[in-house]
């Protein structure tokens, strides 16, 4: 409505030219003041002071040489809404509910709760096909927590960590768990207790649905977990019509490619292609969910004549993310055959988290062969002895790369040797590998 009303006024002023009056002029700079004080940045020292008490949220971890993200604006998740406690101009509906009877009806259960002025509540998309007394449940219980953490906040002195998200049982059970899952298997006597606490608190009507595993055999390998965990750190996921994805995170984007492999049950190139690229984005999805992949993923689909075919892809592609619960745009296929999307980054990746750099590649996968190796050595040394900074040269190289060296380019040691008055020695040195050494 400023904006707008600024518009308005700058365009009568533009148009009244010189006949403007001494109140229209005195009118005229207060509104440009008041533009000027709308435009202004301000500095974090302007707001904040030393020593002042702040009670934060972290918003994002810190990743690299990124720092965390903190906010003032706070929010508690629950099982069906989002509390924003200290932030009355927010609330509303989530985006991905877009029936416009759910949200009317939302909204009224929501001008039912009686919000205080202070606060503001989202519903999420799980509070969609839920009853009145589920979603104030919900948020009675998001009112408690906070009246904890306001009384833990009083009684602390910074810096303190007052809150906590909630254990992986409790989060699991919250953002994970619907009425169509029969089981809630746990393992642990003590996580046993904490879920069922955790349910009779959100659902007490499935209580019983929480069961603890007391095979001998550990859950997760009783059930094939860890199995599903070891390959998420593989690059290719088998599909099984026979084909197969490959996944590489690079520094800009995700780039998945989807090949056919042994994939021939259809009668012709294009159904088979048509087959793969649709099994294929049910697996992409789900995988985008298990490796937490985040940022811009390129999807490369098996090229495929028919416009329907393409089209039918795009909206399984679209089907198939729709439960996840991170912000996800979808663009749609290019005459190259690419999709591109956009996810948003929930926490660091599972790879980013619980992997590092290769110390023989760096990172890169490849390793110099002995020959490449062994002539860069080569123009080092001879580099060296142009130089004429002594009259002996020690090159010291991984093993392949001095064996090449001794084996293969003896001449050629002998006519640096000869043409610059030096003498060369090369060592072994176990510690280099590849193109790695030094003069």
């Amino acid at each position: 409505e400023e904006a707008s009303a600024e518009g308005k006024s700058s365009h009568e002023e533009a148009g009244t030219g010189s006949n403007r009056s001494p109140v229209d002029e005195s009118a005229a700079d207060e509104l440009r003041k008041k533009r000027q004080n709308l435009r202004r940045r301000y500095k974090i020292q302007d707001v904040i002071q030393r020593r002042q008490v702040l009670l934060v949220q972290v918003v994002k971890e810190e990743r690299g040489n990124k720092g965390a993200a903190l906010t003032t604006y706070l929010s508690l998740a629950g099982r069906y809404c989002v509390l924003m406690p200290n932030t009355s101009h927010g609330g509303g509906i989530s985006r991905k509910i877009s029936n416009g009877a759910d949200r009317k009806r939302l909204k009224s259960i929501m001008s039912d709760l009686n919000l205080p002025k202070t606060m503001g509540l989202i519903v999420r998309t799980a509070g969609l096909s839920r009853t009145k007394t589920e979603i104030k449940r919900d948020f009675d219980y998001l009112a408690r927590l906070w009246d904890e953490i306001r009384e833990r906040t009083l009684g602390s002195s910074a810096p303190a960590l007052i809150y906590r998200d909630s254990d992986l049982i409790k989060r699991a059970i919250r953002d994970l768990y619907h009425r169509d899952i029969s089981d809630v298997i746990v393992e642990g006597e003590d996580g046993y207790k904490a879920a069922r606490g955790f349910m009779r608190l959100l659902m007490p009507s499935h209580v019983r649905r929480v069961q603890l595993h007391s095979e001998a055999t550990p859950l997760f390998q009783r059930h094939g977990v860890e199995d599903q965990l070891s390959a998420m750190y593989q690059p290719v996921v088998q599909l099984k019509s026979g084909g197969y994805l490959v996944i590489n995170p690079t520094e800009a984007l995700v780039s998945i490619d989807i090949n056919s492999g042994r994939s021939t049950r259809e009668h012709n190139i294009e159904q088979t292609a048509f087959a793969t690229n649709l099994e294929a984005a049910n697996e992409i999805a789900r995988q985008l969910r298990l490796r937490d992949m985040a940022g811009l993923v390129v999807i490369d689909f098996i090229d495929m004549e028919q416009n329907s075919h393409v089209r039918k892809v795009e909206k399984a592609m679209k089907e198939a993310l729709k439960n996840d619960r991170a912000r996800i745009q979808v663009g749609r296929i290019s005459s190259f055959g690419l999709m591109e999307m956009s996810r948003q980054r929930l926490r660091t990746g599972v790879l980013e988290a619980s992997t590092k750099p290769c110390a023989h590649c760096e990172g890169t996968g490849l390793m110099r062969t002995a020959s490449s190796a062994g002539l860069s050595a080569l123009r080092m040394i001879e580099d060296e002895a142009a130089r004429g900074r002594g009259e002996k040269i020690l090159l010291r190289a991984g093993r392949e790369a001095a064996i090449y060296l001794l084996n293969k380019k003896r001449s050629e040691l002998a006519e640096i040797e000869g043409r610059y008055g030096v003498s060369i020695e090369v060592v072994i040195d176990e510690s280099f590998e590849g193109a790695r050494m030094s003069v």
